[in-house]
């Protein structure tokens, strides 16, 4: 089985349609994916519509943005129930902050001389786009010309720490996991960095968190196992994607995909389908 749990639509910052997606998994032959936009679940009814009667599997889940000081911290939630109420406000007060977030970074941009206009990165988002995010003002910087590639619009502008960056700030790590909790699912922490594991992992634990993102595309072996290990002894399950959003930040879509045996104890918790 082909498995690959964090891809990205046009919901959120991704590059294809939730239908087109699809399309591109079963193309791909992967078996489950998890559609885990930004901070809503706007693209899974058309995701999983898509992929009825076909070989694929759409897991409905999300992306969770919080802010820890100054750091972003991403929780994944799967198999949420998208009706809920809590989690529907959510996506509304996000879609909200998100895009002062981003009116603010085109602010800090003019005062480095780099004039992008809220309507060019709306533009550059789409019509489907449920929230505004940092690729789409990445894709609207290299439609005027100030980068040649949405990688080198973080490296010089808005990646975190750099000059336009601005941090979400809509709930923090904890009110993250307790919101996908509360939405039926199951909170696993994404890409979880190396030097706040320690400090921050025991309060999402006590929240409710119950697992960790570890097999990615650039993930050493040397970073899995440590990963690995902190999963074992805290009882968490493990879990792993490519975080896809598009052709041109991350290749074509499976070209990296997790194994049963990988992530096993995630699909032994899941909810049974009936």
């Amino acid at each position: 089985m082909h498995i690959d749990l964090h891809l990205h639509s046009t919901a959120s910052d991704g590059t294809l349609s939730p239908a087109e997606l699809v399309d591109a998994a079963v193309a791909a032959h992967l078996d489950l994916i998890a559609l885990s936009d930004h901070d809503t679940v706007g693209g899974v009814p058309g995701a999983m519509e898509a992929a009825r009667g076909r070989p694929l599997e759409v897991i409905p889940a999300l992306e969770v943005s919080s802010t820890f000081g100054d750091r972003e911290i991403h929780i994944l939630g799967y198999d949420v129930d998208p009706s809920e109420a809590r989690l529907a406000r959510h996506t509304v007060r996000a879609a909200e902050l998100r895009a002062d977030r981003i009116r603010k970074m085109t602010v800090l941009l003019e005062d480095q001389g780099v004039h992008v206009t809220m309507d060019a990165v709306v533009e550059a988002a789409g019509p489907e786009a449920y929230a505004l995010g940092r690729p789409h003002l990445a894709r609207a910087l290299v439609t005027a010309g100030y980068v040649g590639s949405a990688p080198e619009a973080f490296d010089r502008y808005i990646g975190d720490g750099h000059p336009a960056f601005l941090p979400t700030r809509l709930v923090t790590p904890d009110e993250a996991v307790g919101l996908i909790r509360d939405a039926g699912g199951t909170a696993v922490w994404a890409h979880p960095p190396q030097d706040l594991v320690d400090e921050l992992l025991p309060a999402l634990v006590r929240a409710g968190l119950r697992g960790l993102e570890i097999y990615r595309p650039r993930t050493g072996p040397d970073r899995m196992m440590r990963l690995e290990n902190v999963a074992r002894t805290s009882g968490l399950i493990r879990t792993g994607g490519s975080d896809w959003h598009g052709v041109e930040t991350n290749g074509p879509l499976g070209t990296f995909w997790v194994t049963e045996e990988e992530v096993g104890g995630f699909l032994d918790q899941r909810p049974t389908r009936g």
